[in-house]
């Protein structure tokens, strides 16, 4: 009777949202998409530009593994005529709305599965979702959302915007190979806050050594063999700073890094969300550029 009563005020909720309108204005075609993350938010508006509106349901700041939408955010995504996501289990607070939204038929684009994701670890039957962090499979995620796009409204020049912004990711890759490239071979060992650099380690020829919190998911906690065994590899790798995140807290990191012999820097990276207004993060490409320069502050 209680799951009645909670099903009830929540279709009431979304209908009210739905017949009330948001916040967000719509575009001249009246197309409507709701995007999970704000990494996503800002990769698809760089594509419809005014052809189409855009809703990020995350804030800047927000755990994409932990948020949990809202009853008017619910109702955006079951009116939406496209919703963008990750996938590969990411966006775990969203898994039953999404679910129930693909029940009623609304349109789900998941990025993860169409980029060649990752291993995540050494789980061959467990995918690394943190593909954003790799600018080249961005390209490909562009791709992937022109199609979806013109599927939707075919009347639309979804390609030239796409393209335009491919060949910025293009020249964004080039420049963090340049920019990380002055780091000595020795120095690319990546000790981080959680499972997240995967991709960016791979592409950019680094090498992970050991994470704080284990997995790709931050709703676990580590046991004190687990952060034991961390201690161990820093010391044994020498490593000077570990990598945490914006969205995340510090406290476990800086706790392993004081039980190091040595002065072990914390450094917090956007890596699940963009920054707030000028952090020089607050865009995809900004993120990626002020994580570069971070990361060659600490380790070059």
């Amino acid at each position: 009777m209680a799951h009645r009563r909670q099903l009830a005020w929540l279709v009431a909720a979304m209908l009210m949202a739905a017949a009330c309108g948001g916040g967000d204005s719509t575009s001249a075609n009246g197309i409507e998409i709701v995007v999970t993350t704000t990494v996503l938010g800002d990769i698809v508006a760089q594509i419809v530009g005014s052809d189409a509106s855009v809703e990020v349901l995350m804030p800047t700041g927000a755990d994409p593994h932990e948020f949990q939408a809202s009853a008017q955010q619910a109702a955006s995504i079951h009116k939406a005529d496209l919703v963008v996501a990750i996938g590969l289990s990411l966006e775990e607070g969203l898994n039953q709305v999404l679910s129930s939204a693909v029940d009623d038929g609304v349109r789900i684009l998941n990025i993860g599965p169409s980029v060649d994701p990752l291993p995540l670890g050494t789980d061959p039957d467990s995918l690394d979702p943190h593909v954003w962090l790799d600018p080249l499979r961005m390209m490909t995620a562009v791709d992937v959302i022109v199609t979806e796009l013109e599927l939707l409204e075919p009347s639309i020049d979804w390609s030239t915007s796409g393209d335009s912004y491919k060949k910025e990711l293009a020249l964004l890759d080039w420049e963090l190979q340049a920019l990380l490239g002055t780091i000595s071979i020795g120095s690319r060992m990546l000790v981080t806050n959680h499972d997240s650099l995967g991709y960016f380690a791979n592409r950019y020829g680094f090498q992970m050594v050991g994470v704080v919190v284990p997995g790709g998911s931050t709703l676990v906690d580590p046991s004190s063999g687990e952060l034991a065994a961390l201690v161990d590899v820093i010391e044994e790798k020498e490593i000077t700073v570990i990598f945490a995140e914006t969205t995340e807290p510090t406290v476990l990191a800086r706790a392993v890094g004081n039980e190091v012999g040595w002065s072990v820097e914390t450094v917090e990276l956007y890596t699940s969300s963009l920054g707030p207004p000028d952090s020089g993060a607050e865009t995809y490409l900004g993120m990626l550029r002020i994580n570069a320069d971070l990361m060659v502050s600490a380790l070059g």
